[in-house]
């Protein structure tokens, strides 16, 4: 019998990594040598761990460089329509191993590591993940960028460089405990300052209304200072940009008032300006209004803005002399789309510079205005929805503050032409939200300052339509669109899942990497025994590797041969990691009332952080470790059910569990999650899911067939129904005897015997004030696991359905989503031409 490969061996054969020349690999190994004698100034001898990963990291950038350069070379002489994707967040996680696939070094690299005795996973490891993001809308944005780069686009992303992203989570005693994220503390190889094209960004000040039009004056600057990351698309020589802001003081902060406390206090106050790129907010899905935030905001806009505007002014075929001025063109050379209303400021600064700064009159700049920004809808929570004090807008942003109410007034107009006397609908639409301290509704000012408006899966884009945004479909229905969000399957497959990619290229080749379609391919291996068995197998393979990365970083034992049922997202009622608590409860219960039954075994994993200042979300994570306190030790249940907290989820954890998962959870109440994201990521590496008729779950059920996806509960017509009806809590609690049970144990101690009463407030939350109908959908919930259970004993039928899925999967690529944005919002054409080869 022929001995294992080794891991390194099995890699090897693992084409969609790319080939391992011999001169390919010599070349990587006199680079990596001169980096790190050169670039990081070490000797072989004394060098660590991570300054081999540092010198690996500038070995695979100078890669990226002659692409890069040779791209942006290409853009200015094409001088094609850009694109600026404006977010303040970019959830990146790791860069090298993304890299290493797009550039298709991935093999050259692990041989070249090999050859000098390092371990290439030990080198990745010492990264650190670039969180400058919450959740889904961060992470959409990093996907976005790897699809815009792959389809040729001239895109670029806009963002704040972050000195401290989304805090990491420690669980100290089963709670939630934050500690700071000093990603950069070692230096960030793959970005690069470009001083050169500092901006001033200006706050605080007055007006001053003349003849010559209207100044802002007395104002205090910032300088914005740019760090440019390359973004490669996947093997195509295409290598984009993403520009984050950092904010610095300029020289005479504070010296100019020759200010009482003197020179060292002026120096030391240069912090307050610096603050402005400090921290990334915590929040998802909730509205702080912070001015720190509302700095933040026009800080990314106003430097994006110039920047914008400069490059325009500067750009045009086949001469470098000769500036644009006409502004007319500027819809025809520039497509701005803000990612939520957190940039929303745009509108009016693009309206500011030019009105009072270009000297255009308001209906010509409006016009231009409009045909340039676009905006997407993430959300419906109402708390989530930005509503910026006028108080405190007046006093940042005091010209702005004139324009968003001369937007208004003539918005306000047009509504009263078309709805003449309709008093209500202009109180409604209006984009200052009267009654206690005025409020400007930034959602509002998006869509009337934006030539389209997108939801991002389609069930979302239909209850914008219908509720929140009512009055402004029924004024201009042609402005609001459907995109439905997808993932980049370069990262969330053949980079976290080689084994599954290489079991899919065996069968349909390699495009479907950059033609997701493709996997449409695999339907007619459904029935395919030899296929069905390399499915599973890479599978069980991937929770092996899974269950030992737990077991090394947790202390954790778990049986890989249980199904591994994972819910990992940001806490939140919405969510409802609750619902899923009830069923372990439920489930503990039963096994432990019939020990001797053949109960299919599960591990449960919940992951996720909770924003610090959410109490009700930090007592959930409390209840789950809890629950795992008494399941995981209670002897009679042994290893049929155990309960983890995955602590400190992020990209890169991400990429670990999700291809090991056998279940998703994606229990949302129905009409609240806009989209999903995890729920692709899930689908695309093989998981079933257990799910609501809510965001994306829609059109995957419609994707992989009905019959393929576990759907249970109300649906968004029953919860409206409820609603009007009124939820009666106490009803199920009297009504379902194993629910009632699992309430009683919660609020009587069971899992919290040293405080009975730990959980009082979830307990009265869920039987009093819950806005999220926990325990109406729990009985369809529990039958339908145990659905998921009976199908899980029959893993041939299981591992069918879940080729359904991975066929099913072509739709969520974030390549057909750009694509859609592409020729419907930006009046662009992707293209899957190369460019010409540099190396």
């Amino acid at each position: 019998m022929s001995k294992p490969l080794s891991d390194h061996d099995r890699k090897k054969q693992i084409s969609v990594r790319g080939l391992a020349g011999v001169e390919n690999v010599a070349e990587l190994k006199t680079n990596f040598n001169r980096h790190l004698h050169f670039t990081l100034v070490k000797d072989r001898n004394v060098a660590s761990r991570r300054d081999y990963y540092m010198a690996l990291a500038h070995t695979v950038r100078d890669h990226l460089i002659g692409r890069w350069i040779r791209t942006q070379q290409h853009y200015y002489e094409k001088d094609p329509k850009r694109v600026y994707y404006i977010s303040l967040e970019f959830y990146m996680g790791r860069t090298l191993q993304n890299t290493m696939v797009n550039l298709a070094l991935e093999n050259a690299c692990d041989e070249a590591m090999y050859q000098m005795g390092l371990d290439m996973e030990e080198l990745e490891d010492m990264e650190e993940d670039a969180g400058l993001g919450n959740g889904g809308l961060g992470r959409l944005a990093a996907c976005f960028l790897d699809s815009m780069a792959s389809l040729g686009l001239a895109a670029y992303g806009y963002g704040i460089r972050y000195e401290f992203g989304i805090f990491n989570q420690k669980i100290l005693n089963g709670w939630q405990v934050e500690e700071a994220d000093d990603w950069l503390r070692y230096g960030n190889p793959w970005e690069k300052a470009r001083p050169e094209y500092t901006r001033q960004v200006h706050y605080y000040g007055r007006t001053e209304h003349g003849p010559d039009g209207v100044r802002w004056v007395d104002s205090q600057v910032v300088l914005a200072l740019p760090y440019d990351t390359p973004i490669p698309g996947y093997r195509n020589n295409y290598v984009n940009t993403m520009r984050l802001w950092s904010a610095k003081a300029p020289c005479d902060f504070n010296l100019k008032d020759f200010n009482v406390g003197g020179y060292i206090q002026a120096v030391l106050d240069r912090n307050l300006a610096e603050n402005i790129s400090r921290v990334l907010y915590p929040n998802d899905n909730f509205f702080e209004g912070k001015e720190l935030r509302l700095k933040q905001e026009y800080f990314v806009v106003s430097a994006t803005l110039q920047d914008i505007i400069r490059r325009f002014k500067v750009s045009k075929f086949g001469s470098r002399e000769v500036a644009r001025t006409d502004f007319s063109k500027l819809p025809d050379k520039v497509a701005i789309q803000l990612n939520d209303t957190h940039p929303a400021m745009a509108i009016p600064e693009l309206m500011r510079v030019l009105v009072d700064e270009e000297k255009l009159d308001w209906d010509t700049a409006w016009d231009i205005c409009t045909r340039t920004c676009a905006y997407t809808n993430h959300t419906v929570l109402p708390e989530a929805l930005e509503r910026w004090p006028v108080e405190l807008f007046a006093h940042l942003l005091p010209r702005h503050l004139e324009i968003v109410y001369e937007i208004n007034r003539r918005h306000l107009e047009r509504v009263y032409a078309k709805f003449p006397g309709d008093m209500d609908r202009l109180r409604r639409m209006s984009l200052i939200e009267e009654g206690g301290q005025k409020r400007i509704n930034m959602a509002h000012l998006c869509i009337v300052g934006s030539h389209a408006v997108n939801g991002v899966a389609q069930i979302h884009s239909d209850i914008l339509k219908a509720t929140i945004f009512k009055d402004f479909f029924e004024m201009e229905p042609k402005k609001f669109q459907n995109k439905t969000n997808g993932i980049t399957p370069r990262r969330w497959l053949v980079m976290c899942n080689p084994g599954l990619a290489e079991v899919i290229a065996e069968k349909i080749g390699e495009e479907y990497i950059r033609d997701l379609d493709q996997l449409q391919g695999l339907r007619k291996f459904v029935n395919d025994d030899a296929f069905i068995r390399d499915i599973a197998k890479v599978k069980q393979e991937n929770k092996m590797k899974f269950a030992a990365h737990l077991e090394e970083h947790y202390k954790v034992k778990i049986n890989p041969n249980s199904m591994f049922d994972i819910q990992v997202k940001r806490i939140h009622e919405y969510k409802r990691q609750l619902l899923n608590c009830l069923h372990i409860i439920t489930y503990y219960n039963r096994i432990k009332k019939e020990p001797n039954k053949q109960w299919t075994p599960r591990t449960v994993m919940i992951g996720g952080k909770a924003a610090p200042g959410y109490h009700t979300a930090k007592m959930i994570i409390r209840m789950i470790t809890a629950i795992g306190e008494v399941v995981n030790h209670d002897p009679v249940i042994g290893d049929r059910l155990k309960v983890i907290f995955l602590e400190n989820y992020r990209v890169t954890l991400a990429e670990k569990a999700i291809p090991a998962a056998d279940l998703s959870e994606q229990i949302s109440t129905a009409g609240t999650e806009a989209s999903g994201t995890g729920n692709m990521k899930f689908m695309l590496n093989g998981a079933l899911t257990i799910g609501t008729m809510d965001g994306a779950n829609v059109e995957m059920a419609e994707e992989a067939g009905d019959g393929n996806l576990f759907i249970f509960g109300m649906r968004v017509d029953d919860v409206d129904e409820m609603d009007r009806r009124g939820y009666c809590a106490e009803e199920y609690y009297r009504k379902i005897p194993e629910l009632k049970h699992a309430m009683d144990q919660i609020s009587g101690g069971f899992f919290s015997p040293g405080q009975p009463d730990l959980f009082k407030e979830i307990v009265n939350m869920l039987m009093h004030h819950d806005r999220f109908k926990v325990f109406a959908d729990y009985e369809d919930y529990i039958k339908c696991q145990d659905t998921v259970n009976a199908l899980y004993k029959n893993p041939k039928e299981w591992t069918k359905k879940v080729i359904h899925n991975i066929a099913g999967c072509g739709k969520f690529s974030s390549d057909r989503t750009i694509a859609q944005y592409a020729r419907e919002i930006w009046g662009m054409e992707p293209t899957l031409e190369k460019l010409p080869s540099v190396d």
